[in-house]
């Protein structure tokens, strides 16, 4: 199903057929199709915190926007899909951050983005149509992929999804232990990190076929023994 080899900052998958690359942003791309795969971005998460009256740091909305605006510029892509988790919740349309997101876009006129709606998505609404963000529901079909939020399977096409935000913990002498996000790729399904940076994770637990890439340092590698 994958052949994959580790090169200085990236992994190569390739997908029935397709070449797609695990990026550290964390991203996917997929050359083929000029498009971009991020996932469980939550915008607005840390408003909402400060809103329900939890100190929280500000400016996590403009550190991802700034870390976004620098992938597509190593990356140029046409298209942007996102897989689900746009905004955190309805709270998440402070002020602040619709204007972040309203300046952002507006420097990205050509870009093409669709949202596969998410369960956060959810509760917080569709975002404004002035962002220019066509939604869709899952699975939403592109090439040999199915993209959604949740995953699951689907006949015939490799499911992207999100919503896990999975992580693997990697262990070293002792009782040293590191907790990375990481990609998980197994035959019909691949899981992306959460690219918001204000998001908790899980760590997966060992699955057949599964093969897991650890994120971290700007660089994306195989987790060895990780693959059943």
């Amino acid at each position: 199903m994958a052949d994959v080899s580790s090169v200085l900052d990236s992994c190569f998958v390739a997908i029935a057929d397709h070449d797609v690359h695990l990026l550290p942003d964390p991203a996917l791309w997929w050359p083929e199709g000029n498009t971009l795969f991020i996932a469980d971005l939550h915008m607005g998460k840390a408003a909402v915190f400060r809103a329900r009256g939890l100190p929280v740091p500000s400016g996590t909305t403009g550190s991802d926007l700034q870390r976004l605006d620098a992938l597509l510029a190593r990356q140029p892509a046409r298209r942007l899909v996102i897989l689900g988790d746009f905004l955190h919740a309805a709270e998440s349309r402070t002020p602040a951050v619709l204007a972040a997101l309203q300046a952002w876009r507006l420097s990205h006129p050509g870009l093409e983005i669709v949202l596969v709606r998410g369960n956060h998505d959810s509760h917080a609404g569709d975002p404004p149509s002035s962002l220019g963000i066509e939604v869709v529901d899952e699975p939403w079909p592109l090439g040999p992929f199915a993209c959604c939020h949740h995953p699951q399977r689907h006949a015939g096409r490799q499911v992207l999804a999100g919503h896990v935000h999975p992580a693997v913990r990697l262990r070293g002498p002792g009782r040293d232990s590191l907790r990375l996000p990481c990609f998980s790729h197994a035959p019909g399904l691949t899981l992306l990190p959460a690219f918001g940076g204000f998001t908790g994770t899980h760590v997966l637990a060992p699955a057949p076929g599964q093969q897991l890439f650890a994120v971290g340092d700007g660089r994306v590698w195989r987790v060895p023994g990780r693959a059943a």
